[in-house]
Formats: C-alpha cells, sequence, structure tokens
C-alpha cells in the first residue's frame, strides 16, 4: 500500500468514509464518501485531523496530541464538516505500517440516531398510552363496583322478604350474576394494576393453617354439592407461622382451586402444601393442586397463562370466565420468587405447582428478605411432578362404565339429580347433568339416548319428561351391552 493511495482504489467508491493521515495529522488520501460527506471536496488532503475530529485530535507542534486509543475497536465520535457543521459516525482509528499512517474508516449514523430517538419516543408514548389505559380501566372497574354492589345489596334484602318461590328463584339468580360480575371486575382491576406496576406485596407475620383451613371452608361445600372428594393436606414440617402477603396466597388457591372445581365433575380435588428448602430464616413452599377433571392437551397448555386467553371458545362458552385468573395467578405467583407449571392430560385430570418464597413465622420474624437466585437454585429441595398414584387410578374407575366404582357413583349422582329435579333446582341439575354424561360414556346405545334425552329435559326444565327419562335411563342401565346393541338393531 503505497502513500499515494494507489492501492486503495477498491475502497474509492465504497459507501463507508476511508481517509489516511501521517504522523504530524496531515491527511494524505480520502476516498469519494469521505470527500463528499465532509463537504471538502477534492481539497480534503492537506487539512489536519484535528479539523475533522477536534474533539479527539490537537494540533501541536509535533503533529498531533490525542488520547484517542487506537485498534481495531469502534468508536462514537463527532466529525466536522468543512463549513463547520458536525454529525455523529462511528469510526476506527488505526496505524498502518505499509503506508506508514493512520487509517480512519468511519460511518455516518446521523440517520440511525434519529431513527434511535423516534424509536426512544415512540416507546416513550406507547408507554403512557399503556398507563393512561391502565388508569382508566382501573377507574371504570373501580366505578363499576358501586352499582354492582348497590344491585346486590338490594336483591339480597329483597330475597329475605320475598315468600313467592318463582320470585325468589329469580333473585337469587340476579344475586348470583352480581356475583359472577364482581369476580370478573376483581379480575380486570387486578391486571390492569399488575399491568400498570403497581401491585406491591404487603407481608406480615400470620397463621399459616388458618389460613389454609379459610380457603378450605371457602370451597368445600361447592365441591363436595357435585358429588366431588375433596382433600386438604399440609406436612408437618411446614411452619405454623409464616411471613408472607396473606391475601395473595388466598387468591392464588382460591383461583386453582375455582378452576379445578368448574372443570372436574368425577372424582376429586386435592390440595398439598410441603415445604422444599430453606436459606436461613426464609422457606420455600410448594402447592400441588390436583384434580380428575376434563384436562387439557399438551399443545394447548401454553395458552394457560396467557391473559384474555382460553384453551378454546367452547370452555369460555360453557364455563364463562375472562382468561385471566391464570395469568394473575402467574404473576402473584413470581412476585414471591416463585413459578408455576402444569401437568395434564384430557379426560384425566391436572396438577397445578407453583412454589413461592416466604419468612418463617415460628423463628419470630416479622419480616423476611428474598434469597438471591444462587441461593434459591443451591438450596432447592423437592423437584415434585404429578405422581400416579391411586387417586388416578380410582378416577380411570369412576370413569369407566360398568365397573363397580362407576355404579355407585352414577346412583348417588342420580339420587342428587332427582333432588334437585324435585326442588327445581335446573342450574344445578345441569351441573349434575354432566357428571351423569361422563359417567356414562361407552354406554350401551339405549341407555346413551336416555342420557341425551334426559339432558334436553332438564335443560328445557320439564318436571316430567326429566322424570320419565330418568327411569328410562335406570332400566337401560340395568341391561348387558350386548342386549343394549340387540335392541338398538331391532
Amino acid at each position: 500500500m503505497k502513500r499515494d493511495g494507489t492501492e486503495l482504489l477498491p475502497v474509492e467508491n465504497s459507501l463507508e468514509m476511508f481517509f489516511l493521515f501521517d504522523t504530524d495529522g496531515i491527511i494524505f488520501y480520502a476516498n469519494a464518501a469521505a470527500r463528499d460527506r465532509l463537504e471538502y471536496g477534492d481539497g480534503m488532503c492537506g487539512n489536519h485531523i484535528s479539523d475533522i475530529f477536534p474533539n479527539e485530535f490537537k494540533r501541536t507542534e509535533t503533529g498531533f496530541g490525542t488520547e484517542y486509543p487506537f485498534g481495531i475497536q469502534t468508536r462514537n465520535l463527532t466529525a466536522y464538516r468543512k463549513n463547520l457543521t458536525c454529525f455523529p459516525v462511528e469510526a476506527r482509528i488505526a496505524w498502518q505500517e505499509e503506508c506508514a499512517g493512520y487509517l480512519c474508516m468511519a460511518n455516518d449514523i446521523l440517520e440511525r440516531e434519529h431513527l434511535n430517538q423516534e424509536m426512544e419516543r415512540v416507546k416513550q408514548e406507547a408507554a403512557q398510552a399503556l398507563q393512561v389505559r391502565s388508569e382508566f380501566v382501573a377507574n371504570v372497574t373501580h366505578e363499576l363496583r358501586t352499582p354492582v354492589n348497590g344491585i346486590l345489596g338490594n336483591i339480597m334484602e329483597l330475597a329475605e322478604k320475598e315468600d313467592d318461590e318463582q320470585k325468589k328463584k329469580t333473585l337469587q339468580l340476579i344475586e348470583r350474576c352480581c356475583g359472577d360480575m364482581n369476580r370478573l371486575i376483581n379480575n380486570i382491576l387486578d391486571f390492569s394494576k399488575l399491568e400498570a406496576g403497581k401491585f406491591v406485596l404487603e407481608t406480615r407475620r400470620f397463621h399459616f393453617r388458618n389460613m389454609v383451613d379459610y380457603v378450605r371452608g371457602n370451597h368445600q361445600n361447592k365441591i363436595t354439592e357435585k358429588g366431588l372428594d375433596f382433600f386438604v393436606t399440609v406436612s408437618p414440617e411446614v411452619p405454623e407461622y409464616i411471613v408472607g402477603d396473606e391475601l395473595k396466597i388466598v387468591q392464588i388457591l382460591n383461583n386453582l382451586l375455582s378452576n379445578a372445581q368448574k372443570f372436574t365433575h368425577v372424582g376429586r380435588i386435592s390440595l398439598e402444601i410441603l415445604k422444599t428448602a430453606q436459606v436461613q430464616d426464609t422457606v420455600e413452599l410448594y402447592f400441588l393442586v390436583m384434580d380428575t377433571g376434563i384436562g387439557v392437551e399438551k399443545e394447548d397448555q401454553d395458552k394457560l397463562f396467557k391473559a384474555f386467553t382460553q384453551v378454546d371458545a367452547s370452555i369460555s362458552r360453557k364455563y364463562g370466565g375472562t382468561g385471566l385468573g391464570l395469568n394473575i395467578t402467574k404473576q402473584f405467583v413470581e412476585m414471591m420468587g416463585g413459578s408455576i407449571s402444569v401437568e395434564s392430560q384430557k379426560n384425566k385430570g391436572t396438577t397445578f405447582a407453583f412454589s413461592i418464597w416466604v419468612g418463617d413465622g415460628d423463628s419470630g420474624a416479622e419480616d423476611f428478605t428474598m434469597p438471591d437466585a444462587a441461593a434459591r437454585r443451591d438450596n432447592a429441595g423437592l423437584y415434585i411432578t404429578a405422581p400416579e398414584t391411586q387417586e388416578t387410578e380410582d378416577a380411570d374407575a369412576m370413569r369407566t362404565f360398568g365397573t363397580p366404582e362407576n355404579r355407585k357413583l352414577l346412583d348417588k349422582t342420580l339420587s342428587k339429580m332427582v333432588l334437585c329435579i324435585e326442588m327445581e333446582n335446573w342450574e344445578k341439575a345441569e351441573d349434575f347433568m354432566e357428571t351423569v354424561r361422563q359417567l356414562t360414556e361407552g354406554a350401551p346405545h339405549d341407555a346413551a339416548r336416555c342420557v341425551l334425552r334426559l339432558k334436553m329435559a332438564v335443560q328445557k326444565e320439564n318436571y316430567d319428561r326429566a322424570m320419565t327419562s330418568l327411569e328410562e335411563l335406570k332400566t337401560a342401565m340395568e341391561q348387558k351391552p350386548e342386549e343394549g346393541d340387540a335392541a338398538d338393531g331391532l
């Protein structure tokens, strides 16, 4: 490479600016991009490097002075045009032995910086819009609570005074709708607060087993009314008192148990709580919420924790909900330093497992500091997955038509349905109808047709037809499969 630049012709038409300067700081070669963008034209050679980068290079009697670290590393500099206007560049300046000079390679990043500034501005505007939206949603949901609670209060008062059964039933339906509306409002309000980053943990020392008893009491009646078994187990290693956010732990458990109750018609629901790790006065609690419900296909499990998402549209139509509950649950769990996962099989059941970190209240602590990630990882105790237990086997036996377990539960469910029909509690009868449908899958064709007729009668609230269909179903169930098939063929 020569000092006159004759061997630099390949870079002459490069989009990147190239120029060479000697140990005196005098520029002796510049390609077309450098000449044009710095606006020196053909007169660029002979100028001093301090004319281009006055902030980094100073003219001295011996050439130039600088603190610039020569090498291949790229740095952001400010380049000055001939008219003394400037623009940002990304430059590399290194000594070139072949031409006994310094080679500067620079890219004009003015447009890129402008785009970065625009992106930052757009990002700030989006964040501001998100905050405004979240505040609007929070305000609206707060305002909605007032009229809903007003309606609820008046309806409850009217229901206590009403003697007419039909009117009382209508008032109870309105009361239930108000309760559903309040739950939806609470979910939306929680989601908007989480989205706006306004949720904080309110930790205090509380009696853990009393909290578990409170949660059990909230769900015991609803679960057992469906003919399901409900088990709650707390490991002896779990501290009697813990330090944490009691309300959010209750909300997590309520969300998961409500889901289990909603999607389970046969078998059981269980809650197990274990202590799996400890770092000084901080412990990890591990929760398992297991059911024998409808389950979720593996490819759909990722949708469970996404906001406003249901596994499919029929779930929302049949069971209701906003799709926010599990998303809120996941965020609460992560706020407490834990994680949540799900294992499920279609028509076999679902297990939600989550962990949280809390203070050991038995040690007298009134507050706690979350261990760092490394400490939590190093002290991790158990990694529990849903076991293949007798519970799963029992649920399979109950779902298999004709087994003793299936017949026992079916008789029990039909008896409860008869009571609901007699009392004209058609909503509860529909719940039991879904259980009957699941228990009679694989039944003889005559029995299957009776189930369909019974379902239609219950949906239409037709007492006479429902009772007739029940008797027909009981008769059809007594047939052996081959007898039912033969009858169907005739």
